[in-house]
């Protein structure tokens, strides 16, 4: 069962509490990945361990010997973050019924990339979600390979660029739809899924407040603005993650025990054409002749959002 009368995040009592990932870390300029873990880590009060796929994230806050983790935390390979992090659980949970550690509740959370999770850790991950294993994965969405080269990966949004699925006379970025991973995570039945975004702090913190205290495995796949990937300024990533909402193209919502609920609805939906003209990767989209394309996107946002809308039960 999925956790119920969880009060939205207070900003003042946020404020106060210690930072368990600090400053000094390596990540770009105006990357969004440090700003989610922040907001994550601040949603509970149980201690807490970290397991962490290679990635972005993973080699700009370890460089020996240092370390900008404030809780235990566990370097995975880039496949196999979901079943670290349920080992790591499982020998909790048979340690705790021995008795050879102390009788006291632990959450266990895993963060890794849209590649580590949509493609090459999806079995991991489905694995670790079918046994039923008590840990939040967090999946940082920025859509490519980042850490490696800006490769397209399953998140890579139809039409995107990236360095193998360049914009071309043979090519007009990648041709095939991104991968709905949030559906496909939902699919397994597990007490707790959402989508979020860190424009949207409280709604983030509240899903994770609601993720750590899950009777079961949860998940929640985050937008995550990447500054040289999405070509934009190292001040625009929290506004594109906005747009992304605002444009519906990236829909905020949660799905409890089975039952769906959109928890943010724009006042006013926005072309996505808005979050699209202020990304390098989608400049090409705009050349005359490419319009199609445009209408395609726009199509697809539209279907899922009216669909979304259907479900949700709140």
């Amino acid at each position: 069962m999925a956790a119920t009368n969880i009060k939205p995040a207070n900003l003042r009592q946020l404020s106060q509490k210690e930072e368990l990932f600090t400053p000094g870390h390596r990540l770009c300029p105006g990357c969004a990945e440090g700003t989610v873990v922040r907001q994550v880590l601040k949603a509970t009060d149980y201690p807490i361990v970290v397991a962490n796929a290679t990635g972005c994230l993973e080699v700009t806050s370890s460089l020996y010997p240092f370390s900008n983790w404030r809780v235990p935390w566990l370097h995975s390979a880039f496949e196999n973050t979901a079943a670290s992090i349920g080992g790591v659980e499982a020998a909790y949970k048979s340690l705790r019924k021995q008795g050879k550690i102390p009788d006291e509740e632990i959450r266990f959370l895993a963060f890794g990339g849209d590649g580590g999770t949509y493609d090459i850790g999806l079995q991991a991950l489905s694995g670790a979600l079918e046994r039923g294993h008590r840990f939040v994965y967090v999946c940082l969405d920025n859509g490519a390979y980042m850490n490696t080269g800006i490769q397209r990966s399953g998140a890579t949004p139809f039409g995107a660029w990236t360095t193998t699925s360049p914009a071309g006379k043979a090519m007009a970025g990648k041709s095939q739809r991104r991968k709905d991973l949030t559906a496909i995570v939902a699919a397994h039945g597990i007490p707790y899924v959402a989508q979020a975004s860190p424009s949207h702090w409280r709604d983030l913190i509240t899903k994770a407040q609601k993720a750590f205290e899950a009777n079961g495995p949860a998940f929640i796949n985050v937008i995550t603005p990447c500054v040289p990937g999405w070509g934009i300024g190292a001040n625009q990533t929290i506004e594109m993650a906005r747009q992304a909402v605002e444009t519906c193209y990236w829909p905020l919502y949660e799905i409890e025990d089975g039952k769906l609920r959109v928890t943010v609805k724009p006042r006013e939906k926005k072309p996505v054409t808005d979050w699209l003209k202020g990304q390098v990767r989608f400049r090409h989209l705009f050349v005359p002749g490419n319009e199609w394309m445009l209408e395609q996107i726009q199509a697809d946002i539209d279907a899922r959002w009216e669909d979304l809308l259907k479900r949700s039960e709140g």
